[in-house]
């Protein structure tokens, strides 16, 4: 039987990202855009807070675009302020790597194992599946989700108790599944 269990996001990342006012390192998504047209050309950044000092610093989502190569959609998106485009924009790899930040999800997830029922069972197989690009390290979810210490999870990967198509000792962010053996 194929359990599965969900890594939930629960509130926005911050952005890693250094203050020039008070030298703090994370900023939170205010949810605000800001547009600027300059003739036929466009500028749009989502403007962040400092968490030590409330300055307000801007990410660039485009800078120097012709109007005409900027989907319609989007810049309404972006003049309404919408919120569902706020986490699309952070987890963007590309918005990530132009403004040199990072997502901080500590404290951002939960993990729903959809309940303890399963504990008891000698074989466990288990697909996790992602609500965001969340790295989290799979050795932590199986040792928060089974109530044991990672050591004894360590321990088991290595006795091959814990089969993966993956890697399980690093990060991951995306889909996996997973069988435990007692």
């Amino acid at each position: 039987m194929l359990i599965t269990w969900a890594v939930v996001p629960t509130r926005l990342p911050l952005v890693r990202r250094r203050c020039h006012v008070c030298a703090a390192d994370r900023f939170r998504a205010s949810g605000k855009f800001r547009v600027n047209a300059n003739h036929k050309v466009l500028d749009a950044w989502l403007l962040v807070l400092c968490t030590g000092c409330g300055d307000t610093a801007k990410l660039t989502i485009f800078e120097r675009a012709h109007v005409r190569s900027v989907r319609p959609a989007l810049l309404d998106r972006l003049h309404c302020n919408d919120l569902t485009l706020v986490p699309e924009l952070l987890q963007d790899p590309v918005l990530q790597h132009r403004n040199r930040v990072s997502l901080d999800w500590e404290g951002a997830w939960r993990l729903d194992t959809g309940g303890s029922d399963h504990l008891e069972q000698e074989v466990i197989d288990v697909a996790v599946r992602f609500g965001a690009r969340i790295p989290v390290r799979p050795v932590r979810l199986i040792a928060d989700a089974c109530g044991l210490s990672r050591a004894e999870v360590e321990r088991l990967i290595v006795e091959g108790k814990v089969v993966s198509a993956i890697r399980l000792t690093g990060k991951v962010s995306g889909d996996f599944t997973f069988t435990l053996k007692r």
